[in-house]
């Protein structure tokens, strides 16, 4: 099995509903995100799936994020807006749009450098 990574970032405010600490409060991150995909076979050049193309779909999941509060995200719904959640998201967005002969394996979001959460099936 093949695999690539790629990783992106965005800018956005959130703050955790029913949460007791500092985390209630709204607050910022610069995230970061990793896409891990695996295939089997590579194309006749030798790629997986060219890194230009797995950027714009990952770039236009993220713009609908980028710079927003995302408690009022209507496509996080309900959704309590944790790095969790955020990864489940971004993961069934992308998802959607990949190349059905690939596998999007994991989706991990960053909201420190020491802290992230991720979603993979």
């Amino acid at each position: 099995m093949y695999g690539i990574i790629l990783r992106e970032s965005f800018s956005a405010a959130h703050f955790l509903k029913g949460y007791r600490g500092k985390c209630e409060r709204i607050h910022g991150h610069n995230y970061w995100v990793e896409l891990h995909i695996q295939g089997k076979e590579l194309d006749r050049v030798g790629i997986l799936w060219d890194f230009a193309e797995a950027k714009k779909v990952l770039r236009g999941v993220l713009d609908e994020l980028d710079h927003s509060l995302l408690n009022e995200e209507p496509i996080l719904g309900s959704l309590n807006p944790t790095v969790e959640n955020i990864a489940r998201h971004i993961f069934e967005r992308v998802k959607a749009q990949i190349p059905s002969h690939l596998l999007l394996k994991r989706v991990t979001v960053w909201e420190t450098d020491n802290s992230a959460g991720y979603y993979e099936e």
